[in-house]
């Protein structure tokens, strides 16, 4: 299958989930995730209208967007992987939205610099390490509560959801349920969680945007 079939595939299956939870048609997102893609091959999906993205690093995502984004007007992208706080001028110049705010010296950093830029601050999500791995980046589900109220009280950051990223080895509902119980009791709107194996189980659970990769780009 080509990208744009693939692409119309994960649409359906999305709007399909939608109905069957009960769901307004239109409300999940999907950040097609391009990250290790070269442009010729985001291309078709950008031909065949998709305007969110999702990248894992600043500087992959800073040598291939410009030049995309100026020739595709529309386009929405979305930071999904680690963000180095001494890449944080940088990001906050190329993406929309940044899903992985993790921890205390990022939530300054990314402060800091969004009140010495002139541009609008990037929507921002707080990264949930459901599952507590020890490899895997994010607040603890018991610190989030802390966490969520720091950076919106202290650093004065609009944070306006939560992601997570639930062990492989496990079932994801359970984790996607932990962070839509998060994000209720902050009164957070957005949820960001469900990729290629599981999205349809995050719709049902709430999710506002999915991260599909090699549904969509095929294998890496």
């Amino acid at each position: 299958m080509s990208v744009t079939e693939r692409l119309a595939e994960v649409r359906e299956r999305i709007a399909r989930a939608c109905r069957d939870a009960g769901r307004p048609a239109g409300s999940v997102e999907l950040v097609a995730v391009s990250k290790t893609f070269e442009a010729e091959h985001i291309t078709p999906a950008l031909a065949a209208g998709q305007r969110l993205f999702g990248e894992n690093r600043v500087q992959e995502a800073k040598a291939k967007w410009p030049a995309l984004k100026e020739a595709w007007p529309g386009v929405e992208l979305h930071l999904i992987g680690p963000l180095q706080t001494n890449k944080v001028r940088e990001a906050l110049g190329l993406f929309d939205v940044i899903h992985t705010l993790d921890r205390p010296s990022l939530a300054e950093a990314l402060a800091k610099e969004i009140a010495k830029s002139d541009r609008p601050s990037p929507r921002l999500l707080i990264q949930v390490n459901t599952g507590e791995e020890p490899q895997k980046a994010g607040i603890a589900p018991l610190e989030a509560d802390a966490f969520i109220d720091a950076c919106r009280d202290v650093h004065k950051l609009a944070v306006e959801g939560l992601m997570c990223i639930p062990p492989a080895d496990e079932p994801a509902a359970p984790h996607f349920a932990l962070l839509a119980k998060i994000a209720k009791k902050h009164g957070l709107a957005t949820l960001s969680m469900g990729m290629s194996g599981d999205y349809e189980t995050a719709i049902a659970l709430g999710a506002t945007h999915v991260r599909v990769g090699s549904a969509i780009f095929g294998t890496r």
